[in-house]
């Protein structure tokens, strides 16, 4: 990721946990202006716009972070809890579900070691 872009994602982060919900919004609308393939990005828009209970803008978001990044358990998280919150419970579920799914996979894919083998 462009470090402009990473430096943009962390900033808004920052101004979003000091309150600053406008500012964290504008600079992350202009870090997907400047890098439309950024999931990161896409997910941190739908992340603060889902917290600011703007879940159409947040769905939106989302949708793109999830079309980039189909497989990411953390987009698929947000999916789910934007659509619970827009009262589609089906399609919260099947997001939910897909989540779960693909946190098995990765679990399978890396182990945890047995206690004492760390």
């Amino acid at each position: 990721m462009d470090n402009e872009i990473q430096n943009l994602i962390e900033e808004a982060t920052f101004d979003y946990s000091m309150g600053e919900n406008d500012t964290a919004v504008e600079k992350l609308e202009r870090a997907t202006l400047q890098a439309p393939e950024s999931v990161e990005a896409w997910h941190a828009l739908a992340e603060v716009l889902f917290n600011m209970r703007r879940f159409d803008e947040a769905l939106a978001a989302a949708e793109r972070a999830h079309a980039l990044r189909p497989d990411d358990i953390f987009i698929n998280t947000t999916l789910s809890r934007i659509w619970m919150e827009k009262g589609d419970k089906t399609r919260a579920e099947h997001f939910g579900t897909r989540a779960r799914v693909l946190g098995w996979k990765d679990q399978l894919k890396n182990p945890e070691p047995p206690p004492g083998e760390a």
